[in-house]
């Protein structure tokens, strides 16, 4: 299993457990800035020198005075045991239970209360390019999701020159086809090492959260430098979490 370690957070009482790999081969993805550019795809992260059992991870979020738990990648749906782990924490400890950030690739999952979907790209050329993979599965899963009643949220990363502010807005003007409430978060892209693409300006990323608000009501944006980006607990206390098990 690859789940390698778990995280928690007493302010907020929830506990995050985070897995290595990722079925996707994004070359823009924000974890090669801990990789650099020849980290192998898909696995964007240093592998860990040891990983958790599944009675590991039950045994820990037992012991944890907690409401929610969040699983978090790479891309959480990698792990075997995803499904086992959602069962215990929804029905044996009563805890609301989320896949902190996914590709939807595997959505829905029976016991998710809800999940952040990373959508990647409008263009189908774009969206292969982008992830390897072919874009109406995830649109599809996660009109599903939504459908099903899950508590579901949405991302994109903007790259100016490649999934740019037309497609952001054209993902925006969807969402809104299913729900106008749906929280849509936007990230100015993070130059990853060997790749073109720059940062958005200012400028760039204010008129594209201000497209993306003629359709949904709850739009959201991040502008982060590589150093923001390595160390968020100075900017969100929800990210000031102590490791209760597992390795680095």
């Amino acid at each position: 299993m690859p789940i390698h370690r778990i995280t928690w957070n007493e302010k907020h009482r929830f506990a995050t457990v985070h897995n290595w790999g990722c079925t996707f081969k994004c070359p823009v993805c924000s974890y090669r800035l801990r990789s650099g550019a020849n980290g192998p795809p898909g696995f964007s992260t240093p592998k860990p020198a040891s990983f958790l059992s599944a009675e590991d991870v039950e045994t820990t979020l037992r012991s944890l005075p907690i409401e929610r738990v969040f699983f978090m990648g790479g891309e959480p749906t990698t792990a075997r045991e995803l499904p086992r782990l959602l069962d215990f924490a929804k029905n044996t400890l009563g805890l609301g239970t989320f896949l902190g950030h996914t590709n939807g690739w595997q959505l829905p999952l029976p016991n998710l209360d809800g999940a952040n979907v990373g959508l990647k790209a409008w263009d189908p050329v774009v969206h292969l390019a982008y992830t390897g993979r072919d874009k109406s599965r995830i649109f599809d899963n996660f009109a599903n999701s939504v459908r099903a009643g899950l508590k579901m949220r949405a991302n994109v990363v903007f790259v100016p020159g490649w999934v740019d502010l037309d497609q952001v807005e054209a993902i925006a003007s969807w969402i809104a086809s299913l729900s106008v409430d749906i929280p849509f978060h936007i990230m100015g892209y993070i130059p990853v090492p060997g790749q073109p693409y720059p940062r958005p300006t200012e400028e760039q990323m204010a008129r594209t959260v201000e497209a993306c608000q003629r359709h949904l009501r709850k739009v959201g944006f991040s502008h982060l430098t590589s150093a923001q980006a390595l160390d968020l607990t100075e900017r969100d206390d929800r990210f000031a979490s102590r490791q209760v098990a597992g390795g680095l």
